[in-house]
């Protein structure tokens, strides 16, 4: 029988054809996903709720079905730890804030409902900023969550306690979600995958907004494989969503495998000079320009054109903020992060006219970049401006010299892509000398998310950057060992 120390390092794949064949139990794998949570979670920060008892029980109901042959799902017997945004029936949800710090939901929202469905175990919640607002993960209600490869330094965000507990071993798949890179971000930080899908790929209920196609859910996993293996449980039509694409999840459940050749790769290391970068992530990104000519594509350095982007992403990114948090903003916000009330109240300050202007930007530029896509067949670019930035900032003051304005500047090459609607996948793509995760963002045309995987699969098999863990030892920040913990994958 495998060493929990060895359970935790295979993939959802692996763990779930195991579980199948009943070479292991679901109460097994889930007993090694707990443990490995009380070695390494007091270090990190990454589970904020845990619900072990109720995860064990629903295990040993698991292994039942699995004795007696019932029908068994994809996800039969994986633990999973749900965004503390997603709510979930009986478990607490706090969203990161005071307000709804005792907050415990009586319905599962789809993503998690899906996610359960297919069998998956739910072991708890995962830490957030507070209402998700910003890529650096840290709240008054749980603190912040720390990078696994460097203590002192942030796992980004908004799902950075997904991205860092994935990281450790805490459990094999993530469910996430991105507005402005709250998927790619903690996965470019914390060295594993974070898929922002297309618009209605996964279909999102509750929602204060079903129209908008701004904030997106979906998958993180350590491997490209396994982020499409939850996306294949997680997407798919469902009638409470009036965006949600017909296209069933089973279209991504299968092997990613894909000859390479010949397609038409754009790389543009800093989006036509549009974004500032850090020497440290273009240094770690520039050999990815050989490794796609190597798997047989035509590189090229272009961009599309993002005039507008910016302004339409702030635009109705501050109109959501306000529809979603408005009241709240009226009633508690001096009890709300300065921030995230800034953004609020900009909401409120939208006439219309701005939305129009907004309104035509955004269909100007998604024509740009979807002509843009009948040139290339992807995009490639870093996924952040920086390397894991000090723990103690609420964001960078400046990348490469250039001064940044605000907490969502820094954020420029992941949030002009959100404007575009396309899909966006951040896989892992080398390490600074410091031992830093830098990840690149692959980018593929409107509703192009079986490519990305692919083209995604390909560069991770072609580098393996994803099966270098955080170190042999996860460690306090006054030094003291907290457990040991080994490389994922071949040394």
């Amino acid at each position: 029988m495998p060493e929990a120390a060895e359970l935790v390092r295979l993939t959802a794949r692996e763990l779930a054809a195991r579980i199948r064949t009943r070479e292991l139990s679901a109460r097994e794998v889930v007993q090694a996903h707990l443990d490995r949570i009380e070695q390494v979670n007091g270090a990190v920060n990454a589970v904020v709720t845990l619900v072990a008892e109720r995860a064990l029980d629903e295990a040993r109901t698991a292994d039942e079905e699995t004795a007696r042959g019932a029908p068994l799902g994809p996800l039969h017997g994986l633990p999973v730890a749900h965004k503390d945004t997603h709510d979930t029936r009986g478990i607490r949800t706090t969203y990161g804030t005071p307000l709804l710090a005792d907050n415990v939901p009586d319905h599962d929202e789809l993503i998690v409902e899906r996610i359960r469905a297919a069998g998956a175990i739910t072991i708890g919640k995962t830490n957030v900023p507070e209402f998700a607002a910003g890529s650096h993960t840290f709240n008054p209600v749980f603190g912040a969550t720390r990078n696994p490869y460097d203590l002192r330094r942030s796992a980004g965000g908004s799902s950075g306690g997904a991205a860092a507990a994935l990281a450790c071993g805490m459990h094999p798949l993530a469910d996430g979600s991105d507005m402005g890179g709250s998927l790619r971000n903690p996965a470019s930080f914390c060295n594993v995958v974070g898929l922002r899908p297309s618009p209605g790929r996964v279909p999102s209920w509750p929602d204060t907004a079903p129209w908008s196609t701004m904030a997106v859910q979906g998958p993180m996993a350590r491997t490209v494989a396994d982020a499409a293996l939850l996306l294949s449980v997680v997407a798919g039509p469902d009638p409470r969503s009036p965006i949600a694409l017909e296209t069933p999840g089973s279209a991504f459940g299968g092997s990613l495998e894909r000859d390479l050749t010949g397609l038409r790769i754009a790389w543009s290391p800093d989006l036509g000079g549009a974004v500032p970068v850090d020497r440290e992530v273009t240094d770690v990104l520039a050999p990815a320009v050989a490794v796609f000519a190597d798997l047989g594509c035509a590189v090229e350095e272009a961009c599309p054109d993002l005039s507008g982007a910016d302004e339409v992403f702030r635009t109705f990114r501050a109109w959501q903020f306000h529809l979603g948090l408005g009241a709240l903003l009226e009633t508690d916000g001096d009890r709300m992060k300065p921030s995230l009330v800034r953004n609020v109240r900009q909401g409120g300050a939208l006439t219309g006219m701005d939305l129009e202007r907004a309104t035509v930007l955004h269909a100007e530029l998604f024509h740009r970049v979807r002509e843009f896509f009948e040139r290339y067949d992807a995009l490639v670019l870093p996924t952040s401006q920086v390397v894991p930035f000090p723990v103690e900032l609420e964001y960078p003051a400046e990348v490469d010299g250039v001064s940044m304005v605000d907490y969502l500047d820094w954020m420029r090459s992941a949030y002009l892509v959100s404007a575009t609607g396309s899909p966006a996948l951040s896989v892992p793509a080398g390490f600074t000398p410091d031992g830093l995760p830098v990840g690149l963002q692959i980018v593929g045309p409107h509703r192009g998310d079986l490519r990305v995987l692919q083209i995604g699969h390909a560069f991770e098999q072609a580098t393996r950057h994803g099966e270098r863990g955080p170190g042999r030892r996860v460690t306090r920040t006054d030094g003291r060992v907290l457990g040991r913990h080994e490389s994922f994958g071949a040394s």
